[in-house]
């Protein structure tokens, strides 16, 4: 390439690059309006053992290798889930020497008041607080 054109050339090819990939950028960055990605929710509701809910076991269940990353997304926010709430249920009983006494007491001094946001579950899933075994349990939903 003649010397005369590298200069053109190196000043040219970004400006033609940006303008020309900024409209599909900003297309690529806007989310579904269905989408749970980022959402939060401090929607826990009460664990009934006896109501024959099907309670996960957040372990990742991938089959084929090309969808194991997608189908280990919901796993995974429960384990993080799960172990976010069990610190929060631990400090509580250090600070008070004892577990919270129910539900309204786990959703006012654990939820409420650690202002708590969970990651939204896909599939519908969704956090129970289990009062006998204090720790948080995902069921499927409806």
């Amino acid at each position: 390439m003649p010397r005369n054109l590298i200069r053109p050339t190196l000043v040219l090819f970004p400006v033609l690059v940006f303008c020309g990939c900024w409209d599909s950028l900003e297309k690529q960055t806007q989310k579904s309006p269905n989408s749970i990605i980022g959402k939060t929710t401090t929607d826990i509701g009460q664990f009934d053992p006896n109501a024959g809910q099907k309670v996960s076991d957040s372990k990742i269940h991938a089959t084929d290798p090309i969808t194991s990353g997608t189908s280990a997304y919901g796993p995974m926010l429960e384990r993080i889930s799960k172990t976010h709430i069990e610190h929060a249920v631990r400090l509580f009983e250090g600070e008070n020497g004892r577990y919270p006494k129910d539900y309204d007491e786990f959703m006012e001094k654990i939820i409420k008041a650690n202002k708590i946001e969970l990651p939204v579950l896909p599939g519908g899933k969704k956090y129970q607080y289990d009062e006998a075994n204090h720790a948080l349990v995902v069921v499927d939903g409806p």
